[in-house]
């Protein structure tokens, strides 16, 4: 009897580690546990312990995916190796002077924003060249030799090199590097013509200095988690998450640690994707909320949305990334009470630890799920990882801003729950009315822990198609992560009109480009037939400051004679005008290389409707719904509601990893897929 093989994907967030096992018979197994912040490693083995004690056999497990905060936490939070930089002479406040933009342009005392590497710490060498590439002063080795002198006195964890026109030539940048490397073999030396071939000295500059400060971090955290693989009997080859929605190995992931900053919210992206094909939903607004935040993407027909720049705390970074719109609302964010006597919710957040006062962990500041809890839509022993709720420590938390501003700690945690709401409507909003769409036409997924408690309440105030609460809500993020795949990008700044005499050139550079992406992901296991290229080109109108990134259909001489037409059309898509007498400038070329990993997709099948069964009826519960008041609601077991049941709300369907609340009138379909498809009565009759 052939043995069945596993495969693991498992998402580290600041409150739960998600963990989900696919077996090559169809066996599935879940594990959730509470994250652990020191060290996310040990998150991860307590994750694989999960699954193992529910009968996955580690030693069996061929792949294990990982989507991990730690790029991200150290990022936001200022936590950073001490890197330097060194660059062209001339150079060194590049970083300080920034794009001189000024965010608080009417402020006398404005924020300077904080400095990734301090002035002490840029050095300078005595190497230029021109505009086009060409050597105007070959590198000083003297004052390379100063320069080693002055790191080995400064001892960084890390070193970034950044030089001028360096993504057009990187010989200067190959030679200090090699010195670099031979002078500080145990620090991580990171080359801007490496990350980021594009032009824009500031956020060249600053995404090699991010690299640099990130890789000390995320290479100890990569081996301490393939170390805690190891030790539990898990010896496949272990993936990692990206900012732009694949994987790529972890022996690689450490060098490109800049891509890693929204490794966790792409999990949810490329999973949200995968439920598109499966319900043949094209339209999609995915809203995963967690415990400190809520991610906000669209997907319009069926395509991820990218962005080829990140703002990170202020700080410019050239990365392929999943566009996402980040709120500061989770299920910890903390409610409090401005010098003007209002109520705000978030951004700050009670995080994992303590966490929010009901878990009974010494929290005591209160937070969205508190409101829940003291509204009863979350009740005692409802969550994962061993967490079990204390209503009183909810009111206790709660009442700290309802009494002093005259209310019932329930009366609180109504407004508690309504700002936080009105944060997640107008993130909702911001990704799809604001951008001249339809809400209409796309249906909300929401999933995270705390994701499917507020899918009711947004029906209820944004008119879109429907909600579709996915099978593992809070494991969505997780299960997202196997149907990602590897991805690799490549990028090169050219600076050209679009001439036919370019057009070879072009070609040449994506040609060579797919062939050294083809031979990695070879290299990474897969196979020619299963990877997939996306081209593109960033243009512009000779003049303009910023460019438009245009998709192409290949990179055959036809078709890239084609690009002045397809930039015309995207630029009146996009201001409504266009100007096709206007020379286009070829900025940058991108390609894109996706390796696909197999994993079945199910699709929707028609099912005879069924009523909703008695035994799925778990309790009755006395709730307050928002708008509705004091509401005897059943609670439902999700476990129980098979494919083609039918219901109508008020209802709180429970399971593992997700709580649900649907509002009354409300009406509950269960798919072939088990998907949950939420219909707002009003719209369900309009669209009749």
């Amino acid at each position: 009897m052939t043995m069945p093989r596993w495969t693991i994907s498992i998402d580290a967030g600041g409150t739960f580690t998600d963990a989900i096992a696919r077996s090559s018979n169809g066996d599935i197994r879940e594990a959730k546990v509470a994250s652990t912040p020191q060290d996310p490693s040990l998150g991860l083995r307590n994750a694989v312990a999960a699954l193992e004690d529910q009968g996955v056999k580690l030693s069996d497990a061929h792949l294990v995916c990982h989507g991990t905060t730690v790029a991200t936490n150290a990022t936001l939070t200022g936590s950073l190796a001490r890197a330097a930089l060194v660059t062209t002479a001339g150079f060194r406040d590049v970083l300080g002077y920034r794009q001189q933009n000024r965010p608080d342009v009417y402020s006398l005392t404005p924020r300077r924003p904080a400095e990734l590497v301090p002035r002490d710490l840029r050095l300078e060498v005595e190497e230029r060249l021109d505009s086009g590439g060409r050597v105007l002063t070959p590198v000083d080795h003297a004052r390379l030799d100063e320069v080693i002198e002055r790191l080995r006195a400064a001892e960084p964890e890390a070193i970034a090199v950044s030089f001028l026109f360096s993504y057009l030539n990187d010989a200067h940048e190959r030679e200090v590097g090699e010195r670099l490397r031979e002078a500080f073999p145990g620090i991580p030396v990171t080359l801007s013509s490496e990350v980021a071939r594009e032009f824009r000295e500031y956020p060249r500059a600053a995404t090699t200095a991010i690299n640099a400060a990130l890789r000390p971090i995320v290479e100890a955290y990569l081996s301490r988690a393939g170390a805690a693989l190891a030790a539990s009997g898990i010896g496949s080859q272990l993936l990692v998450m990206q900012s732009n929605g694949g994987c790529v190995p972890a022996e690689r992931a450490g060098a490109d640690a800049h891509r890693l900053v929204l490794s966790g919210p792409a999990g949810g992206v490329a999973g949200l994707r995968a439920l598109a094909e499966s319900l043949e939903e094209p339209n999609l607004i995915s809203l995963d909320m967690g415990g400190t935040s809520t991610d906000v993407c669209l997907l319009r027909d069926a395509t991820i949305p990218f962005t080829t720049v990140q703002e990170v705390q202020d700080h410019t970074l050239l990365a392929p990334t999943v566009d996402i719109h980040t709120i500061g609302a989770g299920g910890g964010s903390i409610a409090w009470i401005d010098q003007a006597g209002s109520l705000k919710v978030g951004p700050a957040s009670a995080k994992a630890v303590p966490g929010p006062a009901c878990y009974g962990r010494g929290g005591v500041e209160p937070t969205i799920s508190d409101a829940h809890v003291v509204l009863g839509t979350l009740g005692s022993g409802e969550l994962a990882g061993g967490l079990v709720i204390d209503r009183d420590l909810a009111v206790a938390a709660v009442n700290r801003i309802a009494e002093p501003l005259g209310m019932t700690a329930e009366e609180g945690a109504e407004a508690i729950l309504a700002i936080g709401l009105a944060h997640m409507v107008r993130a909702v909003r911001k990704v799809s009315v604001e951008r001249g769409l339809d809400a209409r036409e796309f249906s909300l997924v929401p999933f995270g822990g705390a994701g499917p408690l507020h899918v009711g309440l947004i029906l209820k105030h944004l008119a879109l198609k429907n909600a579709i609460i996915p099978v593992r809500p809070g494991l969505f993020a997780a299960d997202g992560l196997l149907v990602a795949g590897l991805k690799l990008d490549h990028s090169q700044t050219l600076l050209f009109e679009a001439d036919p005499e370019r057009i070879p050139e072009i070609a040449r550079w994506f040609s060579e480009a797919a062939a050294e992406a083809a031979e990695q992901l070879a290299q990474d296991g897969i196979a020619a037939d299963m990877v997939e290229f996306t081209a593109t080109v960033d243009c512009r109108y000779r003049g303009q400051g910023f460019e438009l990134n245009i998709p192409l259909p290949g990179w055959s001489a036809d078709e890239l004679a084609r690009i002045p037409e397809f930039f015309h059309a995207a630029h009146h898509e996009r201001y409504g005008h266009s100007n096709a007498a206007e020379p286009v400038e070829i900025v940058t070329v991108r390609l894109t290389s996706t390796g696909t990993i197999e994993r079945g997709v199910e699709h929707v099948e028609p099912v005879a409707p069924r009523e909703l069964a008695s035994e799925a009826v778990l309790a009755e519960r006395e709730v307050l719904l928002p708008g509705f008041g004091r509401t005897n609601t059943p609670l439902l077991d999700r476990a129980r509601l098979p494919a083609g049941t039918e219901f109508t709300g008020p209802a709180i369907i429970q399971q593992m990893d997700a709580t649900s609340v649907i509002l009354p009138g409300q009406r509950v379909r269960v798919a072939s897929t088990l998907d949950l498809i939420v219909t707002e009565p009003i719209r369900d009759e309009a669209s009749r």
